[in-house]
């Protein structure tokens, strides 16, 4: 597949984009500062663009087959860059003619319901630290949800270093209550590029953890 990266100097998105690669896809990865960007490959375009600026990124969907969305960072402050970002994203993809959608969210946004009583005290912390970014996630979501894109969101638990085991766990639309509270970010990067022609996770809320 022809795929367009966004958050492909992350954390999460350098194994996404090496993962493509390995799997034969071709990659484009639009970045702020392609000069910073180290990866390389007969199959791997980068091209330099901000998710905050629509004008920058108008076009480079043309001719591609699905979108994936690493966006992240550790924001203490307001921010909106989950929830403008993915709102010029789908707008550029609806131009473009993209229609399949992986997104990277948290699982901390699963309901209280969903969230056993020791989940819910951790839960509270991170909300504690973490809420302008768990509140524009919240936003980038409803977004999602609004569109007309074949969207699959994934909320995976605390994200490790190490390489991929190629095994994990994944339920749709029902959080995995006893499951590892951890997953690598090359799992989980593998767990997103496994959904991309998977019908079945159309519309859906993606759940991993390490297996």
């Amino acid at each position: 597949m022809k795929v367009v990266v966004f958050g492909a100097t992350g954390d999460t998105g350098i194994p996404l984009v090496k993962q493509l690669l390995q799997e034969g896809h071709e990659v484009t990865a639009l970045v702020r500062k392609p000069e910073k960007f180290m990866l390389s490959g007969e199959k791997l375009e980068v091209v330099k663009g901000d998710v905050l600026n629509s004008s920058t990124i108008e076009g480079k969907m043309t001719g591609k087959d699905a979108v994936i969305s690493v966006l992240g960072g550790n924001y203490r402050e307001p921010t909106t860059v989950y929830s403008e970002g993915i709102k010029n994203i789908i707008s550029e993809m609806d131009h473009a003619g993209v229609k399949r959608l992986i997104c990277l969210s948290a699982e901390t946004l699963k309901s209280k319901e969903e969230t056993s009583f020791t989940g819910r005290i951790l839960v509270n912390v991170l909300w504690k630290v973490l809420h302008n970014l768990y509140r524009d996630m919240q936003r980038m979501e409803a977004e999602i949800y609004k569109s007309n894109v074949d969207w699959t969101i994934f909320r995976p638990p605390y994200l490790t270093k190490g390489a991929p085991k190629g095994h994990y766990r994944i339920n749709l639309d029902k959080p995995i209550t006893k499951g590892k509270g951890h997953i690598t970010r090359s799992d989980l990067a593998l767990a997103m590029i496994h959904q991309l022609k998977n019908p079945d996770s159309i519309h859906r809320i993606a759940y991993v953890c390490a297996n």
